[in-house]
Formats: C-alpha cells, structure tokens, sequence
C-alpha cells in the first residue's frame, strides 16, 4: 500500500464522504492505482474530472500514484471555461450528441426540442448504454454515477438537478450547448430530424382550424407525426428561452 493526499473542489465534494469534504486528506492506496482508480473508489466518476494535478504538474488519469503524492482533483466546467492547460477532454468534439439513462426521459424529450439528437429507452441496461455511449462518442447522461465509472464510458455527465427544466440548464452551462441548438429540428417522439412540408402535401390529415390558421408545417419522416406553431409550440419556445 501507499499513502496519497487528495484534495477534491467544486461540484466533486457532492461525490464524497463527509469526512474528505472541504479540506485535503490522505488515503492509503494500492500500490498500482492508478488515479482514476483512486478516485473513483472516493466516490467521484471520472467523467466528472476536469483537469487532475498530481504534485502540481497536470497529469492523466492513468497516472500512477507514488508514495506521498499530492492529488488536487478540479471539475470540469470552472476550468473549461477558464481554459486552463492539461484539461481532461469531458466531450467529443463537434455537435454534442446525448443518451439518457432510463430515468431522464424528460430531459431528453427537452433536449430534441432544443435539436440535439439524443437517444433514449427506458428498456435500455446500464452495459448496453455504456456500450452505445463509446461506439456512437455520445455523452452519457444519468444521475448514476456507477454507470459513470464503467471503463467503457469515454464521455458522460452526471445531472445533479432534479428537475427537468434545472437538468436542461445544467447542461447548457457545463456542456456549452447554447451555441449549438436548433429548436424544433427534431421529433420529439423518435429523434429523427424534422422537414419542411407544404400545406398542400399534409392538408388532408389537419384539422379545419390548423388549415384556416397556419402555412408552415414539419413532418418526422420516421414516424410521420406532424408539427406546426401552435399554442404548445410557443409554450416550448418559452421555456427554452428561459435556459
């Protein structure tokens, strides 16, 4: 065994026990830990750090830890932001792409209707997901942060609000999303990008009052559901005004 001190920051000390919260304390590791090990057996999911500094230098989670080494662990949003050197990569680069986890069916309806493609099943198992994660580079969203810590999970985010309008600006302001979202791109039932219709090509399957009031329509070429910009449309546009 080895002796390590860690000192965890931010939104990392929810992660902890009560007694490595707010100061640095040492623990005693196995002599090949590596720092991810390390500190996940603390409680905290890898995907959740931002930048690790081992004796002050940045460093990897694969890192290997020495006897009396100094573990500074920072999470990922105030140094994204702050664009520090030696960050760990927390997303894939490009248009950020989701899957949720059984219980953020909510969020991921309100992730589509901001346009970001984002799978979710509440049939799915916690390895098909990781699984799904890794071989799409899609960031896992759950608020179980032992589906986090499998090894097959590169990209994830654990959601601490508990409320699906909180959850949605949790991410907006950790993952950066607002630059990336197209409102109303995507069905909300099935995910697949919407089209533009004519009138003339959905008419017949409207209502009387949506054919007398509206011009503009989108289809799901997958499950053929229609959409136009009635009164649930701009109470949508609201709420995502509101992130």
């Amino acid at each position: 065994m080895t002796q390590a001190r860690f000192r965890f920051h931010g939104t990392l000390e929810r992660f902890l026990a009560p007694a490595h919260r707010g100061r640095a304390t040492w623990v005693e590791c196995a002599a090949v830990a590596s720092a991810k090990h390390q500190i996940e057996a603390l409680g905290v999911p890898h995907t959740e750090v931002g930048l690790l500094l081992v004796n002050g230098e940045p460093a990897e989670l694969t890192r290997r830890l020495g006897e009396g080494d100094e573990v500074i662990v920072h999470p990922a949003l105030a140094f994204e932001c702050a664009g520090a050197s030696g960050l760990i990569r927390n997303q894939p680069p490009g248009r950020p792409r989701f899957v949720a986890d059984a219980h953020l069916g909510a969020l991921a309806r309100r992730l589509r209707m901001a346009g970001f493609d984002t799978l979710y099943d509440n049939a799915y198992a916690d390895p098909a997901l990781a699984d799904l994660a890794r071989r799409e580079e899609r960031i896992l969203l759950t608020r179980d942060r032992e589906l986090l810590k499998r090894r097959q999970v590169v990209y994830g985010c654990y959601v601490h609000a508990l409320r699906p309008e909180a959850q949605l600006h949790e991410l907006y302001q950790r993952l950066g999303l607002r630059t990336w979202a197209a409102p109303f791109s995507r069905c909300l039932a099935c995910n697949s990008p919407l089209r533009a219709v004519s009138l003339e090509e959905v008419a017949e399957r409207l209502p009387p009052r949506v054919r007398e009031r509206h011009l503009c329509f989108l289809s799901c070429p997958q499950c053929d559901k229609l959409f136009w910009e009635g009164s649930h449309w701009r109470a949508m546009r609201e709420r995502l005004a509101l992130v």
